[in-house]
């Protein structure tokens, strides 16, 4: 007699388990809420460089008219009619001269103001940092008289023009850029171990040999943080610019007033010429990105 045996049943598929949120994570809420607040905080932020960008690439009559959010009519040129209208190349190449002359001036001078700071004690050290970290408290406009006279003055003692000057307005950028470039680098400095100092020593190296060798390269993106800030904050600075220049050394900021007339206000050339002076810090903050958040970070702990 043959016996057969049962055909065995099927196995069934495991059901997939599902995944077990953790305890600490946020709630769905939370991450919904961020999410749309991030989408909105996004749009709010690139809406206005939408209307640059899209008013730049229309014809006066669409732009003096009521706004569209589609250009109608499609042109380039208000981006060739800026470089004709006011002399925008010679006001980029003054911004240009201006802010890179004030960026080495107040980087290098902060260097070895805080080097000296971070390393030695010398008497009035403390009187030192408190007078340059209290400077930052004063408004800008409180020097602009004082400086105006102070320029006029010695122009007029000794017949050096710094009134109307690059050179003078290269100083003046350095009496707010200067103090702020020591209070950081200060930090920076000090979070660098005193011990690769005496470590350069014993190789041979004197100060500035452990300054340049050990100190600069350890603080680098502290460096190049302080230089983007005081790049920046020569690029778009206005009030002394539009008081100390004249038509021969007046810069990019004060230079796109010059798009309005008695008649009437070329807006598309004012937005392509705003996104164009622009290239420059954007393209710069983009390279530099990485170096600028570690720097902003590099002296907070030690």
């Amino acid at each position: 007699m043959i016996r057969t045996t049962p055909p065995s049943p099927v196995a069934r598929a495991p059901r997939p388990s599902r995944r077990r949120r953790s305890p600490t994570a946020p709630p769905r809420t939370f991450l919904w809420t961020r999410r749309i607040f991030l989408t909105a905080l996004t749009g709010f932020v690139l809406l206005p460089v939408y209307v640059m960008l899209s008013s730049s690439l229309k014809p006066l009559e669409d732009v003096s008219g009521a706004f569209r959010w589609l250009p109608s009519e499609l042109t380039v040129r208000p981006y060739l009619d800026i470089w004709h209208t006011v002399p925008l190349a010679r006001y980029f190449l003054n911004s240009l001269i201006v802010a890179g002359s004030a960026t080495v001036c107040s980087v290098l001078v902060a260097v070895f103001a805080a080097y000296a700071v971070s390393r030695y004690h010398f008497r009035g050290k403390r009187i030192f940092t408190v007078t340059v970290l209290s400077t930052q408290m004063f408004p800008g406009i409180l020097f602009l008289l004082p400086l105006f006279l102070l320029y006029v003055n010695i122009g007029n003692t000794t017949g050096v023009a710094l009134y109307g000057s690059r050179g003078g307005l290269v100083l003046t950028y350095l009496t707010f850029s200067l103090p702020f470039s020591i209070w950081m680098l200060t930090g920076y400095f000090t979070s660098v171990p005193r011990e690769l100092d005496e470590a350069a020593y014993v190789d041979g190296c004197g100060p500035l040999g452990a300054l340049f060798r050990v100190v600069v390269p350890a603080a680098l993106p502290g460096i190049i943080a302080v230089a983007v800030y005081a790049f920046m904050t020569a690029w778009g600075e206005v009030l002394f610019a539009s008081v100390m220049t004249n038509d021969t050394t007046r810069t990019l900021s004060v230079g796109l007033q010059g798009y309005a007339t008695q008649n009437d206000v070329y807006w598309n050339q004012v937005m392509a010429a705003s996104l164009v002076v622009s290239v420059p810090v954007v393209a710069g903050f983009l390279l530099l990105q990485r170096y600028l958040v570690a720097g902003l970070t590099a002296g907070a702990v030690k």
